[in-house]
């Protein structure tokens, strides 16, 4: 597992990337015929994260219940992103892997509560979970490049 959450590390690398050299009108743009953003993606990405490998576990989000909320699966951007906001993401699309690299090497993730995605998999371990979010950032990095295309960056 650890090799995954390694290719995580790699695919956040690309999140930063983008996030760090896109211009913040770019990052919060929606264009037609899409509903979010690049930012709400970014955003997405980490908070889905948090609820897949901690909430799951039972476990404490390195991010506040606030945020999660905002980034959920269903929500639809709002049209700002703070500086305070961005540099948060940028920091913890490396932490909040690099600490469930930690957590994981240290055992934590033991009770596990099953969940059925909307993908149609049922994740019954930490391990389903972690590939599970790997494979999610990968559709949302793919969202991304759409969103660029349509905005011809």
């Amino acid at each position: 597992m650890k090799n995954v959450l390694e290719q995580t590390l790699q695919l956040r690398k690309g999140f930063y990337h983008i996030l760090k050299t896109t211009p913040r009108e770019e990052l919060l743009k929606i264009p037609a015929g899409f509903n979010n953003n690049i930012w709400w993606n970014i955003a997405h990405i980490v908070a889905t994260q948090q609820r897949l490998i901690y909430g799951l576990s039972g476990l404490q989000f390195e991010v506040s219940e606030a945020f999660i909320v905002k980034f959920q699966k269903g929500t639809v951007p709002d049209g700002t992103a703070t500086n305070e906001e961005i540099e948060l993401v940028k920091k913890l699309l490396f932490t909040s892997v690099e600490k469930t690299i930690e957590d994981y090497e240290n055992g934590l993730f033991e009770n596990f509560k099953e969940y059925p995605t909307s993908a149609g998999v049922t994740l019954t371990n930490i391990d389903d979970s972690i590939a599970f979010n790997h494979f999610h950032e990968g559709l949302h990095m793919g969202s991304i490049f759409a969103l660029r295309r349509a905005m011809k960056l």
